[in-house]
């Protein structure tokens, strides 16, 4: 089973590398991918672990993230409402998304059992259809969320009370496919395109199937940027993702200047995608995700 938690710190590694530390003092998991982000200020880690192992480790990680992380002192580009500000569970190998399901829940649970930090239940762990989509939950963000859940019962947590944690904010946590986190950087910094691209290519508003997407700066290469959740892969391709992007941005008389995957990506979401064309950043077969579980795997052993 993975898990892909995304942590609300993108600049002080110090802080990250105790979260993992924490994340792996444990059995029969294995670490991944880390990447962090400074203008996202996120950072997400990929891990996976037995049915057995893999709840504890995320717990873990989330205990040590409310130690470390403020919400009330954190700027960045990406919405958040927590800490740790989401914990989606996928299935890999022998296992399947209700056993995904189950796991998501538990620690949901114990979540607020332990920490006092409020959880949501999203995407196949949701208990009603409109709190599977994350940014239905996440909305506001933290500083909105925190006001609103004391007064409007549509906004309560599945598992805690009327008051978000002073610090660590709420975790939405959920169960799913494969998700591919990828960016598309245009050679301009006109925010307003990027934002509009997002707007005609998401799926809510009628564009491409199981794609989501906002448009969001990027100061480290004076830039903006088409930042894309791609849901299934099998149903809309990463090369048709590019290509759409590409169609818009022409269209505007701007271009794409790169694309990047953030986290790790099947071997034949890559494949079918026709990688030459991408002009991806960053990337090689240590991204594959069955090439670093098997790495990860042989380091064990």
């Amino acid at each position: 089973m993975e898990c892909v938690p995304n942590f609300s710190e993108g600049e002080d590694r110090n802080k990250i590398e105790s979260i993992i530390q924490a994340l792996m003092a444990g059995p029969e998991v294995y670490l991944l991918d880390t990447q962090m982000d400074a203008d996202h200020n996120r950072t997400v880690v990929t891990f996976a672990g037995s049915r057995e192992s893999v709840g504890e480790a995320a717990l873990r990680a989330i205990g040590r993230a409310a130690e470390l992380i403020d919400l009330n002192h954190h700027h960045g580009v990406h919405p958040r409402m927590g800490a740790t500000d989401v914990v989606p569970f996928v299935p890999i190998q022998r296992v399947n998304l209700i056993d995904c399901v189950e796991i998501a829940r538990w620690v949901a649970e114990q979540t607020w059992q332990r920490f006092r930090i409020p959880t949501y239940l999203y995407e196949e762990a949701a208990r009603e259809p409109r709190r599977k989509n994350l940014e239905y939950l996440r909305r506001g963000q933290f500083e909105q969320l925190r006001e609103e859940v004391r007064r409007n019962p549509d906004r309560r947590p599945d598992f805690g009370e009327r008051d978000l944690h002073p610090t660590a904010g709420a975790t939405a946590i959920g169960a799913r496919n494969f998700l591919i986190a990828y960016n598309i950087n245009l050679n301009t910094s006109d925010l307003g395109l990027a934002k509009s691209i997002a707007r005609k290519i998401r799926a809510s508003n009628g564009g491409l199937a199981a794609v989501k997407a906002i448009g969001v700066e990027v100061n480290a290469l004076g830039l903006v940027q088409v930042s894309i959740n791609l849901t299934d892969f099998l149903t809309t391709s990463i090369g048709a993702v590019f290509d759409a992007v590409e169609a818009e941005a022409a269209r505007a008389g701007a271009s794409v200047e790169s694309s990047e995957i953030v986290g790790l990506v099947p071997r034949r979401a890559i494949e079918d995608a026709g990688m030459a064309r991408l002009k991806l950043r960053n990337f090689g077969p240590g991204l594959i995700l069955e090439n670093r579980l098997e790495q990860a795997q042989k380091n064990v052993l």
